[in-house]
């Protein structure tokens, strides 16, 4: 996997990323660091990914587990580290899996399954942070 991160400057903290499926994305910082808040900030970026990485793999195994889920979404909050590097030092995720008679083991198995053996980001973040989940179920 390859991505190319430029700096729009000379002047602000902008950056555009390209990716290697040929997607685009801007980052910034904050205006007290220099940047004009024209996109996410780059940890910013790191989180939403783990998002979108687990979730990506829970919808999968439901549907693979012949749940009639109908929307899946993640909530995410997290802590960093006071001092540099600022690593994340806890994230927690909250599930919201919506559809028609969903098991709740089910459920529970794969968020387990993705951040144990699926989900690279949540992963490579459980060597810095401590992860915790729940979930609700909302039915149709």
């Amino acid at each position: 996997m390859e991505c190319k991160v430029k700096w729009v400057g000379p002047e602000g903290m902008s950056f555009l990323a390209e990716t290697e499926s040929g997607h685009a994305l801007v980052m910034d910082g904050a205006p007290d660091g220099g940047g004009r808040n024209l996109g996410p900030r780059p940890m910013e970026t790191v989180l939403a990914g783990t998002g979108g990485c687990t979730a990506y793999d829970v919808v999968l195994i439901l549907r693979k587990s012949r749940q009639n889920v109908s929307a899946c979404e993640v909530q995410l909050s997290a802590e960093r580290a006071e001092a540099d590097p600022k690593v994340f030092t806890k994230i927690h995720m909250h599930f919201v899996v919506r559809g028609k008679d969903i098991k709740p083991s089910i459920v529970e198995s794969a968020i387990k399954l993705s951040h144990n053996k699926y989900c690279s980001a949540s992963i490579m973040l459980g060597k810095t942070a401590k992860i915790s989940h729940d979930y609700e179920i909302l039915s149709e």
